[in-house]
């Protein structure tokens, strides 16, 4: 299933830029100056479903949903920890309900690969998945992380160098046919959620978008700066490093994913662009 088959529920507003300043009249000119500002460093946890449909293979022979997460797992850490290795880390799994994997935050990449190996997925459906544990424990994790001005993102640069902290989640969901619930107040907003989501294609015993909808309004619902949702029900890895690698953007620097274009898959040229009849560049506006 593509990415235009499943809309995203709405706008989702325009990112904060609280505390920034512009000039549009220095010199007499119709210059904009965007004074400067700190943006803090993530603790980001990784919450990944570890139910049955994990194991689903994808279109690589012999490679599983699980297997294709913890390689782009692996990207994403590195990719992170080049761009600033103040960035720290946690690992916890959904089956029914949230449980730990490695609680304690860490810059330190071997730590990472040791718990991205431990993860294993059950062989039986586990059910209906409740996010409100998981939310109540990255509620916690963010209060902490903001006593060290840190952010939380659940999943989440720049090259300010110091103390101060985000917390992030990042949601990786598998299963096609149950939607995520949960209970959780509109007004406490203290990290950000991004969800990755990988699915079989619709059918008689499955419905994708709604289980894609139930996951935007969750998003919705509880992210503190814009959060990121992709999906893909094409089976493809590269997909999925593709849409891991937007979730490397900070929350505190994000457009809105609807005014967000990248990255841009080139097609070959027409035949009248060969022609010279046409000479702008076609993109794929599929995913």
């Amino acid at each position: 299933m593509s990415s235009s088959s499943l809309p995203k529920e709405g706008n989702r507003g325009k990112m904060k830029m609280e505390g920034i300043e512009g000039d549009a009249t220095v010199g007499g000119a119709g210059r904009y100056i965007l004074n400067p500002t700190r943006i803090n460093s993530e603790d980001i946890i990784f919450c990944v479903d570890v139910d049955a449909e994990s194991l689903v293979e994808m279109k690589t022979a012999g490679v599983t949903r699980l297997d294709s997460i913890k390689q782009a797992i692996l990207l994403f850490v590195n990719s992170k920890l080049s761009i600033n290795p103040d960035h720290r880390f946690a690992f916890a799994t959904l089956s029914k309900t949230v449980s730990w994997l490695r609680k304690e935050f860490s810059s330190d990449v071997e730590s990472t690969i040791a718990a991205v190996r431990a993860l294993s997925a059950t062989t039986v459906s586990t059910g209906q998945a409740d996010l409100t544990n998981l939310f109540r424990l990255a509620a916690h994790e963010a209060k902490k992380s903001r006593a060290q001005n840190r952010i939380l993102r659940v999943v989440r640069i720049y090259f300010f160098s110091s103390s101060n902290q985000l917390l992030s989640l990042i949601l990786i969901y598998c299963r096609s046919s149950i939607r995520p619930h949960h209970q959780w107040p509109v007004n406490q907003k203290l990290f950000t959620l991004d969800v990755m989501y990988l699915h079989d294609k619709p059918g008689p015993d499955n419905c994708p978008q709604a289980v894609y909808d139930a996951l935007v309004d969750a998003l919705e619902h509880v992210s503190e700066y814009e959060g990121y949702i992709h999906e893909s029900g094409h089976g493809l890895p590269r997909t999925l490093f593709r849409f891991m690698s937007m979730l490397l953007s900070h929350p505190q620097q994000r457009c809105p994913q609807d005014d967000c274009d990248i990255p841009k898959p080139l097609m070959k040229k027409s035949a009248e662009s060969a022609n010279g009849e046409d000479n702008n560049v076609h993109v794929s506006t599929s995913r």
